[in-house]
């Protein structure tokens, strides 16, 4: 009902929906690329298993030699990240291990809207004449080739350790860590920037090992590093990278790691955004948001300083205030949401395959959500900036098939875009703003070649089609064997054959609905839609007149707790009639 193709395997269908543990997992798993000899590996991910040696990433072991140089040689070393999730988590766990070595450490997040993303020079000198030795980029710094330059020419050596596109020319640095890298074969481009860095205190750590100096040696033997992996299962799941290879076992154990509530800061958070027990929903959708609204607003320095602190008053001052920040955010994002909109619906009547809206003097901070919630409306790449003082400010978010951090990378090359960089999935840019019409037209060209010409169709993966009365909490617990779930891995799509609807009700804000079928077993299924009121979906479930009409169901099985009883709920994306 809702315009989108439901896209199936003829393999994954099963008429009595009863299918067994073993074939059902089996069966959703090769539709994900799982070969038999890794559904056990995948189905337990464990840091044993999957982590690698860090040094097949390229310059590894030279970062590693600079990096325990400096910290023998008791040198000031600075950390310079990013403003967002994946940053402030990739310095929080340098910071930490270079502090129980006893190092002089510093860092450096850069403002959003007065310094922007990435090295500047300014910052470096800064850096520098706090008498820093050595300064280390983390999720940042690939395309800080003038910038690396700068701070080589200021006596600092220089270790970059990132995850973006680089350009053509890298960085003249000790040490450049980055797994996309042209030379780079290790296969780990999939990795966060807290994925990158972590891998560099492992061979770091290695590292000093290896020279068993003496006043060190007793602080190593004190460090266990998988201790850090709640932040990175926090930076990887916050900057969307897909939960496969070494990143699923970063995220399933980093969950287990912040389920002891080890760091003091991120305990506050979790009791202040009354989040009970971790899970990658919480630590994209509840936790990522209120860190990340510190850099969105103003400085993501109280969101860096909430997770080093040690102090419980400090941490519920710094928590409080995220928390109040982020519902700041909203109210900025909601009133500039709706007219990035109105400009998003005149590019979509005109037939465009890309969307570039831009309006004066947004909030630079929203950009990149805004960006992401027209890509997810319209099933378009999507670029939303705005223009201030002459230069224009923007966040990217793409679809599958669209390399948008390409696709920047090509517009600086000629000289189109001042600054920018990224990824296939999400790119940031910046640019004159006579040039507003240039970009609006290349971003099209572009987006259309990779299309081939065609404008993308909105479909729907579907892992499995069963009975409706197979949709039980039997089910629900056979499927929880995939988790954890997220960008690579989302929670599978169901379509359930032979449901009966008795009824729809309107919940929370008028804009949701929830309601009851029956199936062929006898049985009732709860099921609940969310933004389906006003589309033709929710107009024909909640009119009376179709009860008791057979209808096909897509959407997600999950659990549901009610005062206390525990049932098998179905989250509704869309029906058709049978």
């Amino acid at each position: 009902m809702l315009g989108r193709a439901w896209v199936t395997e003829n393999d994954i269908s099963s008429e009595c929906g009863f299918l067994s543990t073993g074939d059902l997992i089996n069966k959703i798993l090769a539709n994900r690329g799982v070969c038999d000899g890794d559904v056990e590996k995948f189905l337990n991910p464990s840091i044993k298993e999957y982590m690698p040696d860090p040094c097949v990433l390229r310059d590894m072991d030279a970062a590693a030699r600079v990096i325990a140089d400096a910290v023998l040689n008791g040198d000031k070393i600075a950390i310079y990240g990013d403003y967002d999730v994946d940053g402030i988590t990739s310095t929080a766990i340098f910071v930490k291990y270079l502090r129980s070595l006893g190092c002089d450490v510093i860092w450096h997040l850069p403002t959003r809207e007065g310094e922007g993303y990435g090295l500047n020079i300014a910052a470096i000198d800064e850096i520098e004449d706090a008498g820093a030795k050595l300064m280390i980029t983390v999720d940042c710094g690939i395309s800080g080739v003038d910038d690396v330059a700068h701070a080589r020419m200021r006596g600092m050596r220089v270790v970059v350790t990132d995850h973006h596109s680089p350009d053509a020319v890298l960085p003249a640095a000790d040490a450049v860590v980055n797994p996309k890298r042209s030379d780079d074969a290790s296969g780990m481009q999939y990795l966060a920037g807290v994925g990158v860095a972590f891998l560099t205190l492992v061979a770091v750590n290695r590292e000093l090992k290896s020279r068993g100096d003496a006043q060190i040696m007793p602080r190593i033997e004190k460090i266990n590093l998988l201790n850090y992996l709640d932040l990175v299962a926090l930076g990887t799941v916050c900057d969307t990278m897909p939960l496969v290879g070494l990143n699923r076992a970063f995220v399933a154990t980093g969950l287990k790691v912040m389920a002891l509530r080890n760091n003091l800061g991120l305990c506050v958070l979790m009791d202040v955004a009354m989040v009970k027990q971790p899970s990658v929903y919480a630590l994209g959708f509840v936790l990522g948001p209120r860190l990340n609204a510190a850099g969105r607003i103003d400085s993501a320095s109280p969101a860096l300083e909430l997770l080093l602190t040690d102090n419980p008053l400090i941490a519920r001052d710094l928590a409080e205030k995220l928390h109040k920040m982020n519902q700041e955010r909203i109210d900025i994002q909601n009133a500039i949401m709706l007219r990035a909109t109105e400009q998003a619906e005149e590019k979509c009547a005109a037939g465009r395959c890309s969307l570039f809206v831009c309006g004066d003097n947004w909030h630079g901070g929203v950009m990149g959500i805004i960006a992401g919630r027209l890509k997810d409306k319209y099933n378009l790449p999507t670029c939303v900036a705005t223009k201030s003082d002459d230069v224009i400010n923007g966040s990217g978010r793409s679809i599958a098939g669209v390399d948008l951090g390409r696709i920047i990378h090509e517009a600086l090359s000629l000289g189109i875009v001042s600054e920018g960089g990224g990824h296939a999935a999400a790119a940031g840019f910046s640019l004159p703003a006579q040039n507003e019409a240039a970009f609006a037209e290349f971003l099209e060209n572009s987006v259309s070649r990779q299309l081939g010409g065609a404008l993308p169709q909105q479909e729907v993966f579907v892992d499995a089609e069963l009975d409706a009365g197979g949709a039980t909490m039997k089910l629900v617990s056979k499927l929880s064997a995939l988790e954890p779930f997220g960008q690579g891995n989302p929670e599978p799509m169901l379509v359930l054959h032979g449901a009966v609807l008795h009824g729809a009700c309107p919940m929370g804000n008028g804009s949701h609905l929830r309601g009851t079928v029956g199936t062929s077993a006898g049985t009732q299924l709860a099921f609940v839609g969310f933004n389906l009121v006003g589309t033709p979906v929710g107009d024909f479930l909640l009119d009376d007149a179709n009860a008791n009409t057979k209808i096909t169901m897509l959407g997600r099985l999950k659990e549901n707790e009610y005062k206390g009883r525990v049932s098998a709920q179905f989250f509704l994306e869309d029906i058709c009639l049978q």
